[in-house]
């Protein structure tokens, strides 16, 4: 076999007792290898710019590829931009759906309106979602994104990652999910709650119905530093703990009240209630959201009015 060509011969290497014919184009240092030829005995006949080699072997060389660059499944900030086809609209940050997939099988996020959380399994690009469970706030406009979305995360059963983008795939091949990896910074990083005091505005209980205090500053609850609280709640005061161990994610811990009797429709017990279940949080448009686990409901509150 012989080759012709415009190009540089180059004797790259001696291996063992054979040479290594390295056939390149362009010149030193940006010369491309485009294949190497091993043989014991080679000739080399120019003929002007060109050279003849009669080769017993030759071998293509891999050029490489650049390294995989695709981000990692977890501990990413998945960003939803389509969802059954349609290409979402720009959405809050403080807001939007996402999702955040854990290392040990656990997953957080956004449907747009809600903080959601809970389990997934993985194998390969197989992927099933578990039971989610997540706030009930009610959002403007952020209905059909979120329908859209938790019908993406009930139908999906495999995954791609390729680059910057994660696809979820349901059973027949069909992409029912878009998502790019974004910024954290707005969605992982809620403004601080120690040092804040709130009152009450409302609570929307598991089953919609709304209970509105007759007064909001009977019912408060001033956040400290290092994880301390104090509350009232009506005719009750007491101190208590709380634990913010991931954004959006708190824990309120045992709450020691006064046993004083609250009148007839008092507030007090519901909340008391749910106290101890409340589980994640949201601040927005200046209010706090808390939001206890098992469809508890959703506790709405606002800054305390300084007098």
């Amino acid at each position: 076999m012989s080759l012709t060509m415009g190009i540089t011969a180059r004797r790259v290497g001696r291996i063992a007792a054979m040479w290594c014919l390295a056939v390149v184009a362009g010149s030193a240092p940006s010369a491309r290898i485009l294949f190497a030829a091993h043989s014991m005995a080679f000739i080399a006949v120019r003929h002007g710019p060109s050279v003849t080699l009669p080769m017993l072997r030759a071998a293509p060389v891999a050029q490489g590829t650049p390294g995989n660059t695709s981000k990692p499944l977890e501990d990413t900030y998945w960003r939803a931009v389509e969802l059954a086809g349609k290409v979402l609209p720009p959405q809050n940050a403080n807001g939007e759906a996402h999702l955040i997939f854990q290392a040990d099988g656990r997953l957080s996020g956004s449907d747009g309106c809600n903080r959601i959380s809970g389990t997934y399994q993985r194998a390969g690009d197989a992927l099933t979602f578990g039971q989610l469970v997540g706030t009930q706030m009610a959002c403007v406009n952020t209905g059909e994104i979120q329908q859209a979305f938790h019908e993406a995360v009930k139908n999906a059963v495999r995954l791609t990652v390729s680059g910057d983008r994660l696809r979820l795939l349901d059973s027949a091949g069909t992409q029912v999910a878009l998502f790019v990896a974004g910024s954290r910074t707005a969605a992982l990083n809620p403004p601080a709650l120690a040092g804040t005091s709130w009152q009450l505005v409302k609570f929307e209980d598991g089953s919609g119905k709304t209970l509105t205090p007759d007064d909001g500053t009977k019912y408060t609850i001033d956040f400290a530093a290092g994880g301390e609280l104090s509350a009232r709640i009506d005719c009750n005061r007491g101190r208590g703990t709380w634990t913010a161990t991931a954004p959006a994610h708190l824990q309120l811990g045992l709450l020691a009240l006064t046993r004083a009797q609250c009148p007839p429709g008092s507030l007090h017990d519901p909340i008391v209630k749910q106290w101890s279940f409340v589980r994640w949080y949201v601040v927005r448009d200046g209010h706090l959201f808390l939001s206890p686990m098992a469809d508890g409901g959703t506790l709405e509150f606002e800054p305390v009015r300084k007098s």
